[in-house]
């Protein structure tokens, strides 16, 4: 019964707060101290992008150093490449600047990983 009682708590809890008036405590969006013309979420929005875009750079730099497919798998760089087709045009949808840059040039960094590895299995195999 102890174990019931915290669940239904904690399942309940968003609900008294949301109902309690709490709901003034969300953080509006302000203008960029760095760019009056961009909303802060938008620079958040660009400062995390920037480390997820950039998540799949390892590897590819590692493959293309060793001039080798060891250790690399193409088939999540291009599931990867796909669905963030679908984050673009999301963004687009949205109107997000940051959504959309960095969606952009994650696909990109996610095709070229691919493209070099069936390179390199290309020629690996002639070998």
């Amino acid at each position: 019964m102890h174990r019931f009682n915290r669940v239904t708590f904690s399942v309940c809890l968003p609900y008294i707060v949301f109902l309690s008036g709490c709901q003034d405590l969300t953080p509006k969006d302000r203008p960029s101290l760095l760019d009056p013309h961009m909303e802060r979420s938008e620079v958040l929005g660009l400062v995390a992008g920037f480390g997820t875009t950039f998540a799949a750079l390892p590897d590819l730099i590692a493959m293309l150093k060793r001039r080798s497919t060891a250790g690399m798998n193409p088939r999540m760089a291009g599931i990867m490449g796909l669905f963030q087709i679908l984050w673009v045009y999301y963004g687009l949808l949205i109107a997000s600047r940051p959504v959309i840059i960095w969606n952009v040039i994650a696909v990109l960094v996610n095709f070229v990983s691919v493209g070099a590895y069936f390179y390199f299995a290309h020629k690996e195999k002639a070998r």
